[in-house]
């Protein structure tokens, strides 16, 4: 009898437990017990080595301007889609050595992360609410948002499966590869421009850059754990491409 692949039983469960468009959140028996199979999720897997290191450089391009793009050799970010429908999505991003996402949200979506191989550091936030918003730079500057920093720690392939949640748990959150890694994402439901779920990317500032007044009871008095989030086109220098997922096919 052949044995179900992990993929396999990870989309079947996705499947059995996420409705679309996200209408009711999973519950934190669902989280808890997709967390566990991810936990053990190794790349092999997912079609993936222990640690893809290979030299997968190719002729990129930054920039969004067709006629301010420079053109240079760069290893890029690689993403590999599994599967995607109405409930949910399954990726994996593959990224080089101090490579790196930038802080960018996931609006109203519940997000599972699993570093399959090496070590990434995050870095993610939590808008502070009632929302608090100062526009005091004057015309032609975006207003900025004041957020609480959650998390601000490396984690390698050892750790456990990381959530965070619409209003928690760090929505919005960045990468950086401290050595090559690989994260296996489960988002649910799935960014959906038509329902009002587009990735934002931001630029973060110190809390002290633009201080609220009598703010000390907003910060409790903790000023290195806010900041100010701005939001930003996307960033040029963000190069990624799609790769071919060669892990077990799905039967969907």
């Amino acid at each position: 009898m052949t044995k179900t692949s992990s993929v396999q039983v990870i989309y079947d469960f996705c499947k059995k437990t996420f409705i679309p468009s996200g209408t009711s959140p999973p519950s934190s028996q669902a989280i808890q017990k997709l967390s566990s199979v991810l936990d053990k999720t190794s790349p092999s897997d997912v079609g993936l080595k222990e640690d893809n290191s290979d030299d997968d450089r190719g002729h990129g391009f930054f920039g969004n301007n067709l006629f301010n793009r420079i053109a240079r050799w760069a290893q890029p970010i690689i993403f590999l889609k599994i599967n995607e429908n109405d409930c949910f999505a399954m990726d994996i991003f593959c990224l080089p050595t101090l490579s790196g996402i930038p802080l960018h949200d996931h609006p109203g979506m519940t997000v599972l992360s699993k570093v399959l191989y090496g070590s990434m550091h995050v870095k993610a936030y939590d808008w502070v609410e009632p929302a608090y918003i100062q526009n005091i730079r004057g015309p032609g500057y975006p207003p900025v948002r004041l957020a609480k920093l959650t998390v601000d720690k490396v984690l390698t392939a050892s750790c456990g499966t990381s959530v965070l949640y619409p209003k928690s748990g760090g929505n919005i959150h960045c990468f950086t590869a401290v050595s090559t890694c690989a994260v296996f994402d489960i988002l649910t439901p799935p960014y959906r421009e038509a329902a009002g779920r587009m990735c934002t990317y931001y630029r973060d500032y110190p809390y002290s850059s633009f201080p609220i007044a009598n703010g000390a009871d907003i910060i409790d008095g903790k000023e290195e754990d806010y900041a100010w989030l701005e939001e930003i086109d996307t960033p040029d220098d963000l190069y990624m491409r799609e790769g071919e997922y060669k892990g077990p096919a799905i039967q969907v």
